[in-house]
């Protein structure tokens, strides 16, 4: 037989012998192998695809490793006859002695013909019943356990790139099933795809990807934006920047090592008859395992205890990790899969936090670690990495220049959407510089970091606001460590300071960036005080949580007001979030948008808009709608669910009788003309770029579907409904209505109690404070009449353009501006005071756009 390449120096039988488990390990991960002499013989220690036939039980002459070790010598003689030698890992072939200096097809088949042949050394037979066709079983010996386990060096398998994950796991064991189990839109898969990622892409190592559920291109595009920092919702409708399409190319040349089976009714068993024939196979990950039974997936429902006993099976017989994602942390249901290993997601208080906790099966919990979810690009963070220099850095955030600093790295990170040219927003000349902050971290010059940051700050202090977006907070949350925006007086000195380490202050005049930093802040409080949760006084000249809580109590489907403290971890409670408002933050792509200061009558400091509209929209004024009394309005007649949400599972449509909360895929919009109609619940995407709505949106969807503006009714993954009720809150719509056709008229502070007792009684549909002591704890009441809000607004806006208006921004529940002739307003708007009515005034574009005083 031929020397290949991969053959290095011949080494002596002693040797060999002494090194015997080093050589097969380095036989199984890569397919090494080695001459071995003995005197005037040589034998080739060879991975099995070498002599396939090796791996037929009892089809040459086999041995446990210990044994073989012992008898090494003579095994090595009889192989350089041609007498091939099999070597076992407890019962499974791992590698093969063959004669050196000849081929494969001269090898002597005497053993081959007599199967039931004694086997040398220490391998014992259990010849069983014959009569029944019983296979012999083979028991190793506790020296090949140990020689197994004292091999040179760490075990090298497969990991997920996340530090702290990595130390709590070990890295992903060979000849094991690990599950990832985790609720929807906690990111399971993407533990999944991290490891593919990693082991693929960074250690050059075969992985097969078994796909139950998403499909290649899902997964591809859930790649591009890990690795990139591309959104995922944008890279689903086909939009790719210049530098994601080159990433993509990139994967294209580099991806033979991550082979995708999305193939329609996958099954355990179609995975197990796949990965046996895959060279140099160093991981398995199965991508997901769903709870509730599919018909159109196999690997779901009631089949999933028979399919995981199928990929234990295939772990320990390939002697490879298989990572397994499954849609629950129900305890009972992860019992009965019976995995090696057990990596349980679970979120926190803080959202910024994902706890994973690791067990063994016969150990129970071993570790923990926690991550940081970045679902916008399909990826976790690791947080242990996440909080060096920032609060830990006793020097404070000056030391964080360094470019091995965390902070340095977060600002790289942030930047990468606007110096890709993926987003817009910020000058040029930000740009420039932080195109030049992101080559000295990765070039590690500290140097150029010290002299890049007086000329950043400076660039960063013309911004009059950061882009009102995900990626436009991040990048501010990424410049604070390094002070507040200087101006170019300043900027020298900030240099300086970070040259010589020391923290980089703010100006002293704070109160504006606090303002600001207020603004930029994500929804999380429910701005109620202690006191707010009590009953109007008698003779309060609106009496709303009164009337609120008699609307609801005169149900006839006795509504439940407040979900049990104990209730509220589980079940759909966990999926609601503020973002499933739906609210549009949307401003016209050929618009300018800038957040320029103002200051108001009160003397507090805030930012407002300043629109600059293009020649090519010709002469015009704009024109801005306030709708009056949105969230009132919304209540006459907001679909809502009384009684509990009770689990429903997929859906094949939308039914009118039910009300809740639903996993829908985001729908396709190719308009630039409106904002998308689902407004920012598209910027939170799950792994799958799948999003929890309320039913107004539902119904929106269908009938924008309906009428042929969407190509298709989203798919209803999942949903928590109960019987829907319409009307719930009327009472209180048509109290509140009526008293403020009287107070309007009044104004002044009869008019402001009313407005602020409004406000109260329906924020307190949904407390956030555990001590508040509310009438009612419902979010998904309260979400719902948010979202009833946007939707209306939307729909207004919508038929506008439909006529041939044209939208330039349309924001919040009440807020849009048209660009339209001087004194006419969209028709499709009433003027007026009551509500569904809207006040309207004309501005110069270019003017700073002031808030509304309903």
């Amino acid at each position: 037989m031929s020397q290949s390449p991969q053959e290095e120096g011949a080494i002596n039988a002693t040797t060999a012998r002494n090194k015997l488990y080093a050589l097969v390990k380095l036989v199984e991960e890569e397919g090494h192998a080695t001459v071995i002499t003995k005197h005037k013989v040589r034998a080739l220690l060879a991975p099995l695809d070498r002599f396939p036939a090796a791996r037929k039980t009892d089809a040459f002459p086999a041995h446990v490793l210990s044994t073989a070790q012992r008898d090494f010598g003579d095994l090595v003689t009889l192989a350089a006859q041609g007498q091939p030698q099999v070597l076992l890992r407890n019962t499974t072939p791992v590698a093969v002695l063959l004669p050196a200096d000849s081929s494969s097809d001269a090898l002597s088949s005497d053993t081959a013909a007599h199967p039931g042949a004694a086997t040398a050394g220490g391998a014992v037979n259990s010849q069983g019943n014959k009569d029944r066709g019983s296979t012999p079983r083979r028991l190793a010996t506790l020296g090949d356990a140990i020689g197994s386990v004292l091999t040179d060096g760490p075990a090298g398998g497969p990991t997920f790139g996340l530090p702290g994950l990595d130390a709590a796991t070990g890295g992903l064991q060979r000849g094991k099933l690990t599950l990832v189990a985790a609720r929807p839109s906690v990111g399971g898969s993407l533990l999944g795809l991290a490891a593919a990622r990693k082991t693929a892409l960074v250690d050059h190592a075969m992985v097969l990807y078994a796909a139950s559920g998403p499909n290649r291109d899902d997964i591809f595009r859930r790649i591009i934006s890990a690795e990139t920092g591309g959104e995922y919702a944008r890279l689903k409708q086909g939009r790719l920047t210049e530098h994601e399409q080159k990433v993509a190319h990139q994967l294209v040349q580099a991806g033979d090592l991550l082979m995708i089976d999305d193939g329609s009714d996958l099954t355990a068993e179609d995975i197990r008859e796949t990965a046996p024939h895959m060279e140099g196979l160093a991981l398995v990950v199965v991508d997901r395992l769903q709870t509730a039974h599919s018909a159109r997936l196999p690997l779901s429902g009631d089949r999933l205890p028979d399919a995981s006993q199928v990929l234990a099976t295939l772990a320990r017989t390939l002697h490879v990790p298989v990572l397994a994602i499954v849609d629950s942390d129900d305890p009972a249901l992860l019992g009965l899969l019976d995995a090696d290993v057990m990596l349980t997601l679970t979120p926190t208080e803080d959202p910024a936090r994902v706890q994973v906790t690791v067990a063994e099966r016969d150990f129970g919990t071993i570790g923990s670690a926690y991550l940081q979810p970045d679902l916008l690009h399909a990826r976790f963070l690791d947080v242990g990495a996440a909080s060096l220099g920032r609060a830990d850095s006793p020097a404070g955030p000056g030391l964080s220049v360094s470019a091995g600093g965390t902070a340095a790295l977060e600002l790289a990170e942030a930047a990468l959407p606007y110096t890709s040219g993926g987003h817009q927003g910020i000058p040029a000349a930000l740009t420039h510089e932080l195109a030049a902050w992101r080559a000295a971290v990765a070039n590690g010059d500290q140097e150029a970091l010290k002299g890049i940051l007086p000329s950043l700050l400076q660039a960063a202090a013309a911004v009059a606001e950061m882009p009102d977006t995900h990626e436009g907070h991040r990048l501010a949350a990424a410049l604070r460590p390094y002070g507040e925006p200087v101006s170019a007086d300043t900027a020298a000195s900030a240099g300086q300071a970070a040259a010589a380490g020391a923290p980089v202050h703010a100006p002293a005049d704070s109160g504006q960036a606090q303002e600001n930093a207020a603004e930029d802040e994500e929804d999380g409080e429910d701005g109620l005080k202690p006191g707010d949760e009590e009953d109007e006084p008698e003779g309060h000249v609106f009496p709303a949580l009164k009337i609120l809580k008699d609307a609801v109590g005169r149900s006839k489907m006795h509504p439940i007001s407040v979900i049990r403290k104990e209730e509220r971890d589980s079940g759909p409670w966990p999926l609601i979030s503020e973002h499933m408002d739906g609210e549009p933050r949307w401003v016209h792509p050929d618009v300018t948008a800038t957040r320029v200061p103002h200051v108001r009558a009160n003397g507090k400091r805030v930012r407002r808009d300043k629109l600059d509209v293009p020649d090519s929209f010709g002469e015009g004024m704009l024109c801005l709608i306030d709708r009056n009394g949105s969230f009132p309005s919304a209540c006459s007649a907001v679909p809502l669910a009384p009684n509990k949400l009770l689990h429903t599972g997929p859906l094949d449509a939308y039914d009118k009788a039910g009300a809740g909360i639903y996993f829908i895929d985001i729908p396709e919009w190719n308009r630039t003309d409106m904002p998308h109609p689902l407004g920012r619940i598209i910027d939170r995407p799950d792994e799958d770029g799948r999003v929890w709505v309320t039913t107004p949106h539902i119904k929106q969807l269908v009938k924008l579907a309906r009428d042929n503006h969407l190509a298709a009714m989203p798919t209803i993954h999942d949903s928590w409904t109960g019987k829907a009720n319409e009307s719930l809150f009327k009472p209180f719509y048509e109290a509140t209505r009526k008293a403020r056709t009287e107070l309007v008229q009044v104004g002044g502070d009869p008019y402001k109690a009313y407005k602020t007792r409004l406000s109260i009684a329906l924020r307190l549909l949904w407390p956030k404070r555990p001590a508040q002591r509310s009438p009612f704890w419902r979010p998904d009441w309260r979400m719902s009449m948010v979202a009833e809000a946007s939707v209306r607004h939307w729909t207004v806006a919508f038929k506008a353009v439909q006529e041939g208006h044209t939208l330039v921004a349309l924001r919040n529940v009440d807020q849009a501006i048209f660009w339209t002739p001087p004194g006419t307003p969209p028709s499709t708007y009433r003027i007026g005071t009551g509500f569904g009515e809207v006040k309207r005034k004309f501005v110069q574009a270019g003017e700073t756009i002031l808030e509304g005083d309903d």
